[in-house]
């Protein structure tokens, strides 16, 4: 039996093996099927010696002697080490095979290659059972129209309310960038209770440094708005602090204020994040654009794979840099020798380097929608956060900047696969436990104790 479990696993993945991997995958031969080792050789009774004859005979008058259940006892008890046996080889082929990087890599070709294809159950339908398939996938197309027409509404009202939110956004950037001191009624706040009980055991902290803190207060003037407000976002979220390089972060100081501009009515489905800063000595400019254009409607040809508005390009736009500021780019000196003459001189090129300010010189898309892998992944990604900032970071800017937003995504993940894998441990480890009594532990439920 063992070594029709290796047959059945060379018939399904010989052919994804290249050449070299089905004569070595098994060192000695070219087959999954392992020679069954080969009993020594007896010779006949006549010719063993005296001792042979009567330790056989011994044998055989044991085995006559034997109870038959027994007999039937020892046959189940082969039995059941020859099936474990053939498992735990089965095991350990699965694990070889796991570990082979060409076997793991023709098995993700193949699963790739399964995605989409028809199963064949369609190709076994009566003809008249498919025309009426047909027909239900018009109406599945016709669907997907309507529910083209939806997300365009949901973007009218997208815009219908950024609109109202930007009177409150626009306060928001006043008290950030110093515009505007709220007054006390708008600065209470009333903490939750595990704010007030954190609050109560720093109080004798805060105390004690609340005279240094006046004495610090006087000694230099009162910070302005929220001093480092976006970086401080940029910095607690992930998705963006990547992006961030050490030189980028003097300049992002600057930045006052990110918005969210949607097109006209009547326009094609497109969204502009602007992002502006104060007067800097890296730019002249006050407003830096990413616009993204959308599409809300199936496509033709594949109209299935519809599934709500998609970004299919973006524009950034022209950073004019100051002499020597250009924090995307840098020099580098190169010596070069003359082949010739052997004489050797130093060569300065500037090149590319990375940057946040990348973001706004993202890769042209061709005519034809096809890119190269890496530009593709450039792309992929940068859509990711062009979409991310406004759907969460513009709305919720403020509970990035405190780190509220970001406990909320965290809550997000589902740790109930940990909680179960400590559970199997625990059971698994008390089964080990020779002391272990189950019944100790079976506790029945409240509602089915006697009273």
């Amino acid at each position: 039996m063992t070594s029709d479990v290796y047959e059945r696993g060379r018939r399904d993945l010989s052919p994804l093996l290249p050449p070299s991997e089905r004569v070595s995958f098994f060192p000695g031969t070219s087959s999954l099927r392992t020679a069954r080792p080969q009993p020594p050789s007896v010779r006949p009774d006549s010719e063993a010696s005296p001792e042979i004859r009567k330790m056989a005979d011994i044998d055989n008058k044991d085995q006559a002697e034997m109870d038959p259940a027994d007999m039937e006892d020892v046959e189940e008890v082969e039995e059941e080490e020859t099936a474990e046996d053939e498992q735990s080889k089965a095991r350990q082929l699965t694990v070889q095979m796991m570990q082979n990087p060409h076997i793991l890599a023709a098995l993700q070709e193949r699963l790739d290659g399964l995605t989409g294809s028809p199963s064949g159950y369609m190709e076994s339908l009566p003809k008249v059972v498919k025309r009426r398939v047909n027909a239900l996938r018009n109406l599945q197309v016709r669907c997907a129209h309507i529910e083209a027409k939806f997300y365009e509404e949901v973007h009218e009202l997208e815009r219908k309310y950024a609109a109202m939110y930007q009177p409150l956004f626009d306060k928001r950037s006043d008290i950030v960038k110093a515009a505007y001191e709220p007054p006390d009624e708008e600065c209470e706040w009333k903490a939750d209770e595990e704010e007030e009980l954190t609050v109560s055991k720093q109080d004798e902290m805060k105390e004690k440094a609340k005279l240094e803190e006046e004495k610090k207060d006087e000694e230099k003037e009162d910070p302005k708005g929220i001093p480092e407000f976006w970086l401080t976002v940029f910095k607690n979220v992930d998705l963006l602090s990547e992006m961030l390089q050490e030189h980028d972060e003097p300049i992002l100081v600057h930045l006052q204020d990110i918005k969210v501009k949607f097109s006209d009515p009547g326009q094609p489905m497109s969204f502009t994040l602007e992002f502006h800063f104060e007067p800097n000595e890296f730019f002249t400019n006050t407003v830096l654009t990413k616009t993204y254009k959308m599409r809300s409607e199936p496509d033709e040809n594949d109209p299935f794979s519809f599934d709500g508005p998609e970004i299919m390009s973006c524009t950034g736009c022209t950073i004019d840099w100051t002499k020597g500021k250009n924090v995307t780019m840098k020099t580098i000196k190169k010596k070069q020798k003359h082949k010739g003459r052997g004489t050797v001189r130093t060569v300065t090129k500037t090149v590319p380097t990375d940057s946040f300010f990348n973001f706004f010189t993202p890769p042209e898309v061709p005519e034809n929608g096809e890119l190269d892998e890496d530009p593709e992944a450039i792309l992929a990604a940068d859509f990711e956060i062009g979409h991310f900032i406004r759907e969460r970071i513009v709305p919720r800017a403020v509970l990035y900047f405190t780190g509220e937003a970001i406990e909320d995504d965290d809550d997000d993940y589902d740790e109930e696969g940990e909680e179960a894998d400590d559970e199997e441990g625990e059971e698994e480890a008390d089964e080990n436990d020779p002391d272990y009594d189950p019944k100790k532990d079976a506790t029945p439920p409240a509602e089915c104790k006697q009273q």
